[in-house]
């Protein structure tokens, strides 16, 4: 009994702390396997982490502590990292809720790793040792890497996809507030509390003001979207700012190339109003299955990208907005 619930105050509260956080979301835009596969990328960066542990510990002459406060920061902060890094390269992350559900998923397969060692190598430690587990240090893993998930989406909004700045600060913040922790400034169990205090506070005001933009972006985007296809498909778009913009591209693509160009404009602007109304049919707690018509939607979608080319998608972007979100939103119509 007494290693029942020595595992479970070590194990539970960071899987309490992570289902607040799906619950908290409004949206409910992640899947299950989504997030199941968060944890597992969590549990193998653990891994990887305690043979990088061995294999560099035994290298430095560093003593033990001093390892635990400026190295093992660095690397298991990075390693953390890197599937929620691939996650927004592959445009998989849409919202600032997203991002932080996701990293402190990361985070809490990292600790359950962490802490099943922990639990091998301390068979009877001092109880409160669990309690800072399960609470403190578990915690601070999730918080953490959520921090770095919430950070590099806010700058990624700004500054766009190309560049490799905006995925620094949240790390940099991570290893410092990791490095921190380790450091054991206050006692363990007052660090513990604070913690307590302070990430979800945190991460509830990121959860206010993302829900907030996506509120703000479903409202203008959606009218953007509704007004540019109801003029295509009214014969007045050459009327329209819009309209004019890709008229004057007759002049660097050939004719054929242009007309396919606004059939690529009008079924992605249908598949963004699609996206966004499945985005506020589940604010409201609706399901919505999956249009089988979608697939042949993106079927025609990935055909006409391939026919105006590079090129052409490049000169189409200030037509379409493709920002972070208009890029992700058709991922969630395809049903990824």
């Amino acid at each position: 009994m007494a290693d029942l619930i020595k595992t479970g105050t070590c194990l539970l509260p960071i899987f309490f702390f992570l289902a607040a956080l799906v619950f908290l979301d409004s949206f409910k835009l992640l899947k299950i396997r989504s997030i199941l596969l968060a944890l597992f990328a969590g549990c193998i960066a653990g891994g990887l982490c305690y043979l990088l542990y061995n294999a560099l510990f035994g290298l430095t002459s560093v003593d033990r502590i001093t390892y635990t406060k400026y190295i093992s920061p660095l690397y298991e902060e990075t390693i953390k990292a890197l599937y929620l890094w691939l996650l927004f390269a592959r445009r998989r992350i849409g919202f600032i809720v997203d991002s932080a559900i996701y990293g402190f998923a990361i985070g809490a397969g990292f600790a359950t790793i962490e802490n099943v060692y922990v639990l091998q190598t301390l068979p009877d430690p001092n109880p409160l040792v669990w309690v800072i587990r399960g609470f403190g240090t578990a915690v601070m893993h999730g918080a953490s890497t959520a921090l770095v998930a919430i950070f590099t989406k806010m700058l990624l909004d700004r500054s766009g996809w190309k560049r490799i700045m905006p995925y620094l600060p949240g790390l940099l913040a991570a290893i410092v507030l990791h490095s921190i922790f380790n450091h054991f400034i206050l006692p363990p169990d007052l660090i513990t509390m604070v913690q307590l205090v302070l990430y979800p506070l945190i991460l509830f005001m990121a959860f206010e003001y993302s829900e907030r933009m996506l509120r703000d972006w479903l409202e203008q985007g959606l009218d953007q979207d509704v007004a540019m296809l109801e003029s295509i498909r009214a014969g007045q778009f050459s009327e329209t700012p819009a309209g004019r913009y890709l008229n004057s591209l007759r002049t660097r693509f050939p004719g054929e190339v242009v007309a396919d160009m606004l059939c690529y404009l009008r079924i992605h602007k249908e598949l963004a109003i699609r996206a966004k109304g499945i985005l506020l049919m589940r604010e409201s707690g609706f399901q919505v299955p999956l249009d089988p018509v979608l697939k042949e939607k993106f079927t025609e979608l990935r055909f006409l990208e391939k026919s105006i080319g590079k090129t052409g998608k490049l000169a189409l972007a200030p037509v379409l907005f493709k920002s972070t979100r208009e890029l992700w939103q058709l991922y969630l119509v395809e049903g990824r």
